[in-house]
């Protein structure tokens, strides 16, 4: 994510920045902690007195920043996370680009229904994201008349996946929903293969694609993700070409989902600052954030759209697959 947005920002500064202001990026790790997310948010806020928060990862991380960065009124733009709690009800600081977990999970239900597998199964995690998918899931079997086969947890930042496998397969589902981290995801795969199981596995986009596919290596062959951004390794959208050429500027070799979300929040958190004008305040780029749709704004494939009753910027799904040699096709 950083990586991505880094090669963005880093192309803008050499051109002279945005009315001459640089971008400078202050990276904070929160270990996918919602205390330690917190503390960091009032530091950035406090100390290193930032102009807005860009990028954070995770929802119960997310959640932790949320009333904090809201009482400061600090932009709060692009978390890798789809939940609810941050598009619902409407906060002005908040601009989401990537489609919500309801929008990949009823995408996910809805594609197996129409291939006939109805025998759904959710292998969550124990926190406010895994929730959040698992409510999407229901929500989407709901509008179809269907109902859960079975569901188990795994603590977050844990791969103990026992008790989960013990749970879900003696229901012999034909498919497994995964809402969960990949070292977690890539454990319960493992394990019910290692059990005997054949059937399917989805995962949301928020497992991070090519970290489970290198956590499974053989074991990931066919296993199926759901995306919110472009393939970023085909060029024919003009957005990936862009990316593709200052990646490797960069001297990042490897393209991957996570590394385009970060290119593709960059480009329009900057054209958000365009938008504000010289005189920059955080109340400006709200409203100049606000004015961006795919009416005025040209996003070379990847459609935004931004009211000032609509801080979700996109529904973008579709499906990826791991294949053998833990590359992709979609």
């Amino acid at each position: 994510m950083n990586a991505g947005a880094k090669a963005y920002f880093d192309s803008v500064n050499e051109q002279g920045g945005v009315y001459g202001r640089q971008i400078e990026i202050i990276k904070a790790d929160d270990k996918y902690e919602a205390d330690l997310a917190a503390a960091n948010t009032k530091r950035l806020i406090e100390k290193d007195d930032v102009f807005a928060l860009f990028g954070y990862v995770g929802t119960a991380t997310s959640n932790a920043a949320l009333p904090i960065f809201t009482q400061a009124g600090v932009p709060f733009f692009a978390p890798v996370t789809g939940a609810q709690s941050l598009r619902e009800p409407l906060n002005r600081q908040i601009f989401n680009i990537r489609a919500s977990y309801f929008d990949e999970t009823e995408h996910l239900v809805e594609k197996l229904a129409n291939v006939g597998v109805k025998n759904i199964a959710v292998f969550y995690q124990n926190d406010a994201y895994g929730r959040a998918g698992l409510e999407g899931v229901q929500r989407a079997m709901k509008k179809l008349n269907l109902e859960l086969a079975e569901s188990a947890t795994v603590e977050r930042n844990s791969t103990d996946v026992k008790q989960a496998v013990s749970k879900i397969l003696p229901k012999r589902p034909a498919a497994v929903i995964q809402i969960s981290a990949y070292a977690s995801s890539a454990a319960y795969i493992k394990e019910m293969r290692k059990a005997g199981y054949t059937g399917q596995f989805y995962n949301v986009s928020f497992v991070g694609s090519q970290a489970l596919a290198d956590a499974l290596g053989k074991d990931g062959e066919g296993v199926v993700i759901s995306q919110v951004m472009p393939f970023p390794w085909s060029s024919s959208a003009p957005v990936v070409a862009e990316y593709t050429k200052l990646m490797e500027k960069a001297a990042v070799k490897e393209p991957n989902f996570s590394s385009l979300e970060g290119f593709i929040a960059a480009k329009v958190f900057v054209e958000g600052l365009k938008r504000a004008g010289k005189d920059l305040t955080r109340a400006k780029l709200v409203k100049a954030l606000e004015s961006i749709n795919m009416k005025n704004y040209n996003g070379g494939g990847f459609d935004v759209n931004f009211s000032g009753n609509n801080h979700s910027g996109s529904k973008f799904v579709e499906m990826t697959m791991i294949t053998k040699d833990k590359k992709f096709l979609n």
